[in-house]
């Protein structure tokens, strides 16, 4: 497991006691606070004792349970003695010993079914005049999630501006030019790539924004490590688009489609989720108008963008109706002033309605 995770909790026995497994199979499911973990065995045999019971909140290395190596393929071995081995709740898929001392795998990719919510209840025979409640037990995902909302809200001096955008133009190039993309790099066009180049161009511009507070220092970012948040089947989990600065439009919209895959199969790793410099939030896929994101630390700052709707806006002294976004920019006051948080908006603003300015750098 990853250094920041010292404990988990045991949510699925996929092999029961008696059960023949083979290399690599998968024994336990294990959900921390970042992801769920398989646990896999590196010996094939019988499942003979399990040492942990559902629920169970079980530390780095403890052991997790014993299999018999001289049984395989549901046959007794040739072996003089049955050999029983002691497997640990670290994670899966690393060369586990023999010994009595619990093994330390590497993880490996969750299991989607890990990863499923709690089913909802069974409708009540009674209808509206149902007055009865339903207990559920929070995943340690959604535990860990909550906890840092609120360290964010208490540890920041947290502070949102807001614009809007005239989409009308960058709606215009990916209708004339989304197929010519999609045919020449297997990928849609959409609008997030806009935006996180747009952010890259303003980060660059508003050093502040993509910098954090450590101690009594400001410590500067070089680079943009862009965080987009993403929805899973167990909570929001944000992944990293490394260095986006440097990356093509298409190179990026390949990240967040890659990323949007991995949340729904549940199969991100702890490094693709750790790091970032800047995050965006898009609430607009829901159909969101507004609203004001919370910044995820250490960072200093969180876009928040929202649905295209029409609205009449002027232009040039006449009524045009025009498709608008409102976008929000929550920011960490003791590292940002109000000044640089309107500059990097209004810069965000200015590419994503003339695109052409990320081509000429403008």
């Amino acid at each position: 497991m990853g250094d920041s995770i010292t404990e988990g909790t045991l949510v699925e026995w996929t092999k029961n006691i008696g059960d023949q497994c083979q290399v690599d199979d998968v024994v336990a499911v294990i959900e921390t606070d970042k992801v769920s973990i398989d646990i896999r065995t590196d010996f094939a045999g019988v499942i003979t004792e399990q040492l942990a019971n559902l629920d169970d909140t079980l530390e780095v290395n403890a052991p997790l349970f014993k299999i018999d190596t001289s049984k395989t393929d549901g046959t007794p071995a040739a072996a003089a003695a049955a050999t029983t081995t002691t497997e640990s709740a670290s994670s899966a898929s690393s060369a586990s010993s023999t010994s009595s001392t619990p093994s330390t795998p590497p993880p490996s990719p969750p299991t989607p079914s890990s990863l499923q919510p709690p089913p909802p209840p069974p409708p009540s025979a009674t209808g509206l005049v149902d007055r009865t409640q339903n207990r559920v037990q929070m995943s340690r995902m959604r535990q860990r999630i909550s906890q840092r909302l609120m360290e964010a809200q208490e540890t920041t001096a947290s502070l949102t501006t807001f614009n809007e955008i005239d989409m009308k133009n960058i709606i215009t190039v990916r209708n004339k030019y989304k197929d010519i993309f999609a045919d020449k790099h297997g990928i849609k066009l959409g609008f997030m790539s806009a935006f996180v180049k747009a952010s890259c161009s303003a980060l660059s511009d508003i050093p502040a924004v993509n910098a954090y507070i450590d101690g009594k220092d400001i410590v500067y970012n070089n680079y943009s490590d862009v965080s987009v948040a993403v929805a899973s089947p167990n909570g929001l989990v944000v992944p990293v688009i490394r260095n986006a600065n440097t990356l093509s439009f298409a190179q990026v919209e390949q990240e967040i489609m890659n990323y949007a895959q991995k949340a729904k199969t549940g199969t991100l790793s702890l490094e693709e989720m750790t790091g970032g410099t800047f995050t965006i939030s898009n609430g607009g896929v829901f159909g969101s108008l507004f609203g004001t994101p919370i910044i995820n630390p250490p960072q200093s700052a969180i876009l928040g963008m929202h649905g295209t709707f029409e609205r009449p806006v002027a232009i040039n002294g006449q009524v045009e109706v025009r498709p608008i976004m409102y976008v929000a920019l929550t920011y960490d006051h003791r590292i940002i002033d109000g000044r640089e948080a309107v500059l990097f908006l209004k810069r965000i603003k200015e590419c994503v309605e003339d695109p052409v300015r990320l081509l000429l750098d403008a």
